[in-house]
């Protein structure tokens, strides 16, 4: 499995036998990996190129160790291009996966007073608060709180929240979704937070915030979201001017 003729170090190909595992699915998210002192046995070399293997791995997020139980294969992380607005059912489902949603809270409500400039309400126009937990095969990945003018969806329901809302948006009631505003910055979880996404206290997550319009720029939607940093991270290609 190692070549101690190759030009390339040990510990490199160590580490890419390993991933390689890794990205094929014959080691997966949450398996144990074996001993350094195993690893060195089987690749005949010394533990302390195993454990630069290793130790590079963890910090690409291949791998991570928990003290006293070892070293495990890490989640993989769900990949979101920056550059185009999708849903998050419509992503999960590009990935392959089955979304889905928990409804924490949906009520309809004056709209408040910070929430008027963002959806370029009136004083006492209505809006809909909903929120919800975001999941990938019933996994939870985002926490969301979303608010929308009620005169754009007069008869917005659960039933609908349970399924796309940009899909039921446009083939339903004809809306042409045109552009978003949206920025991401880091955090550290919340109790309130950390008990619904099934994460420890104090892990780093994702604050996204994002401002949808129509075509025709009028603001449909203003959320913002909790995402898991140990689940997700954004792609955006940039060209030079």
């Amino acid at each position: 499995m190692v070549n101690k003729n190759s030009p390339l170090p040990l510990y490199y190909q160590i580490e890419e036998h390993i991933k390689t595992l890794i990205l094929s699915e014959e080691l997966k998210a949450g398996d144990t990996l074996p001993s350094e002192r195993e690893l060195a046995e089987r690749f005949q070399t010394s533990r302390m190129t195993v454990r630069q293997a290793i130790g590079n791995l963890v910090n690409n997020n291949y791998l991570y160790r928990e003290k006293g139980r070892g070293t495990f294969v890490s989640h993989r992380k769900f990949e979101q291009n920056l550059q185009s607005l999708t849903s998050f059912s419509e992503d999960m489902k590009s990935r392959g996966l089955k979304p889905g949603n928990k409804l924490l809270h949906f009520q309809i409500s004056p709209v408040a007073d910070d929430l008027k400039e963002p959806l370029a309400l009136e004083e006492g126009e209505l809006v809909y608060t909903v929120k919800r937990i975001r999941l990938a095969d019933d996994e939870p990945l985002a926490l969301e709180t979303g608010y929308i003018p009620v005169k754009l969806i007069p008869n917005l329901s659960q039933e609908i929240l349970q399924k796309s809302l940009y899909r039921y948006v446009e083939e339903q009631l004809n809306y042409t979704l045109g552009y978003a505003h949206q920025t991401v910055e880091a955090a550290i979880v919340s109790k309130d937070e950390y008990e619904q996404l099934k994460i420890k206290k104090h892990d780093p997550v994702l604050l996204i915030y994002r401002k949808t319009f129509l075509e025709d720029g009028t603001p449909f939607e203003y959320v913002h979201s909790t995402y898991r940093a140990d689940k997700y991270k954004f792609k955006i290609n940039l060209d030079r001017l």
